[in-house]
């Protein structure tokens, strides 16, 4: 099990993709988000396409990346609308995308529908210097509809995998992620994203060997750590530090 003293706060914070993707977002609460993201250091803030410009303003001068999800969130829109819409968030300043499979189309087994979708929108994130992150959605998919497009994935080469939208029937499984990497391995990073909300959670993931976690709760998962790790420091500093030493 993942602890306290296997990860700083910071170092956590870098994992964790911070998240507002609410229809009634308001202008307010993306500038929350981003100031949030600021403070703890967060990897990126996962927001939809169209307040980009906003977040790429308002974290001007941070190294915090600004993420776009795309064709958010049933993914049922055509290619050529999804790598449309991937071009446009590249222009207004997006530097991820998180895209949402066709899943009618997997499911029929229309795999090279599946195939072309993919490469699109991920060879148009390489020709930009954009992280490109595959949501697969796996609440609505088989297990041998996850292997394939694990599969297919393998075959062109996105950044990450994701295991879901956060907006399906259920969210991250840790049966799902295991899965996921027992395809992919090292070649393709994992997302974890839909229900982590707390330390506990984001630990278990992490045991796996996720690299990312998207999540609503970044705050909270953050400061629980900063918490347990303030316990450790008055109960045992030099344990702490060497343990924290071994992890940098």
């Amino acid at each position: 099990m993942t602890t306290a003293t296997t990860y700083s706060p910071t170092q956590l914070a870098a994992l964790i993709d911070h998240t507002l993707l609410r229809a009634d977002a308001t202008r307010a609460q993306f500038a929350q988000l981003c100031a949030e993201a600021r403070e703890y250091g967060f990897a990126m803030v996962a927001i939809n396409p169209y307040p980009v410009a906003l977040a790429r303003e308002l974290l001007a001068g941070s190294p915090v990346r600004v993420g776009a999800a795309i064709g958010f969130p049933l993914g049922q829109i055509g290619v050529e609308d999804k790598i449309a819409e991937t071009d446009r968030a590249i222009q207004a300043g997006a530097q991820e995308i998180d895209y949402v499979v066709n899943l009618t189309e997997l499911i029929e087994g229309n795999t090279a529908y599946v195939e072309r979708e993919m490469t699109g929108i991920v060879r148009l994130c390489q020709a930009n210097a954009v992280t490109s992150k595959v949501i697969f959605e796996n609440c609505y998919l088989s297990n041998q509809q996850k292997q394939t497009l694990a599969r297919i994935a393998l075959s062109v080469g996105p950044d990450y995998i994701k295991t879901s939208t956060g907006f399906g029937t259920s969210g991250a499984t840790l049966e799902d992620v295991a899965l996921m990497k027992g395809i992919v391995g090292d070649a393709i990073k994992v997302k974890a994203a839909g229900g982590i909300r707390t330390l506990e959670q984001a630990a278990a993931y992490l045991d796996l060997g996720v690299e990312r976690i998207g999540t609503t709760a970044g705050v909270r998962i953050v400061d629980a750590l900063r918490s347990q790790h303030n316990t450790a420091v008055q109960s045992g500093p030099d344990r702490l530090a060497d343990s924290q030493r071994r992890h940098t």
